[in-house]
């Protein structure tokens, strides 16, 4: 099956189907964006006494309801799908509640913009960015777009595993930015100890703060031309009154938690004001997410290949999605970048907007940005799909993103041949 089978609706037509169903089965794609979109649905079905379920899956299907509904989110698959048609599902997720008469909360939808690599305001997220600023719920300034102040000092250790992290600790688990400090606080800790940031900083505390992540990001032998760009995610961040310190890091704890703690995340999406133990839950597993894809990346063994960058790790499946996108990001000269954990049969992929082979091609974050190319998207889970059925695996993905499984070959040395898949990838692309 494609990922591409049915037309996604306008707002009012698909605002007119929820309206009139029984019941709604949500099932969205594992990241940000999505859980973003399903949490703005599932509000607005509450809101208006639908009953609903939802759920996250790599790979949606639309399950066989009875008497009911079932609407995908992220991904264009079956008779009622919001995967945003060429914007972010929660900018369309967003228009959809108003359309079912509910007033959705713009921080959310802001939040799923930024997590599909997009920014406030952009990308049919407007009417939302006005939303939270005629209600005062935002403001940008200067900074770096954490989910936490971290209001203890940076040389202080945070108390037991379920503590706030600190700025260091959120600086080194953050996967809007990818420098030399990535993945090990103590080494973040290093580096920021010469600026001498308070525990409350000022604009200009905050200024010399990103001045340090924007130069680290393209510093690095490894950095490549994009990191320019896809680092500007992280920089000038919009501060919220939601449950995390800014829209930006609200966005990257959504994706972390949409791969690590799907259950976690639909918890999240779902509360209007979260609970502490909630809060905890969710900066606990984006927080073993960060580090665990940075220390995987910066034990990689990385190769270039024609229109592809190939980083081999040895990570969970569920952290293989975003070291993909963090090579895509910040070191691939290609437009798409793969993460192949050889042992575990599993690769993940990442693909620019473009899905074009100019080597300048510019991406921020999850792939719209100025430099990208105006090219049709390379259909990259069509591309996951056909790659798999070559080699008896499994394939799956949407136009920007996609992975692949291969069980061991019971017939012949009973490891994985996922490099076939790569193979049979490469050819697809």
């Amino acid at each position: 099956m494609t990922e591409a089978t049915s037309a996604t609706p306008a707002p009012d037509a698909l605002a007119g189907v929820l309206a009139d169903a029984p019941f709604v089965r949500l099932v969205a794609t594992d990241d940000g964006d999505a859980l973003a979109a399903a949490g703005l649905l599932a509000r607005a079905l509450r809101a208006t006494g639908t009953p609903f379920q939802a759920r996250v899956d790599p790979d949606p299907v639309p399950d066989d309801v009875d008497d009911g509904v079932a609407v995908t989110v992220g991904v264009d698959r079956g008779p009622h799908a919001l995967d945003g048609g060429g914007q972010p599902a929660s900018a369309a997720a967003f228009a959809v509640a108003r359309a079912l008469g509910v007033e959705p909360d713009p921080v959310v939808a802001l939040a799923g913009v930024v997590a599909a690599g997009s920014i406030p305001g952009a990308d049919g997220s407007g009417d939302a960015l006005d939303a939270a600023e005629r209600a005062g719920r935002v403001e940008r300034r200067p900074g770096v777009a954490l989910p936490v102040s971290g209001g203890n000092a940076d040389g202080d250790e945070t108390d037991g595993a379920d503590a706030a992290p600190s700025r260091a600790e959120a600086l080194a688990a953050s996967t809007l930015a990818s420098t030399r400090y990535s993945g090990d606080p103590e080494a973040a800790r290093d580096a920021l100890a010469p600026l001498g940031l308070p525990a409350d900083p000022d604009a200009d505390d905050r200024r010399r703060f990103a001045s340090l992540v924007a130069v680290d990001a393209v510093d690095g032998d490894d950095a490549s031309d994009r990191a320019a760009s896809a680092v500007e995610r992280a920089l000038r961040p919009y501060a919220t009154d939601g449950p995390f310190e800014t829209v930006g890091g609200y966005a990257d704890v959504l994706d972390a938690l949409a791969r690590e703690a799907p259950g976690t995340g639909i918890s999240l999406a779902l509360a209007s004001d979260p609970d502490a133990s909630l809060r905890t839950a969710a900066l606990d597993a984006w927080r073993r997410h960060g580090l665990a894809a940075h220390r995987a990346l910066d034990a990689a063994t990385v190769g270039r290949y024609d229109g592809c960058v190939v980083a081999r790790v040895d990570a969970s499946p569920t952290v293989l999605p975003t070291v993909a996108r963090l090579v895509r990001d910040f070191r691939s000269p290609e437009p798409v970048a793969v993460a192949l954990d050889e042992s575990a049969g599993r690769l993940a992929a990442a693909a620019t907007a473009g899905g074009g082979r100019a080597a300048g091609d510019a991406v921020a974050g999850g792939g719209r940005a100025a430099g990208d190319a105006a090219a049709d998207p390379i259909g990259l889970g069509d591309a996951c799909r056909t790659a798999a059925g070559e080699v008896g695996g499994r394939g799956w993905g949407t136009p920007q993103r996609g992975g692949i499984a291969v069980e061991p070959d019971a017939s012949d040395t009973g490891d994985p041949d996922i490099t076939a898949a790569l193979a049979a990838l490469r050819e697809a692309i």
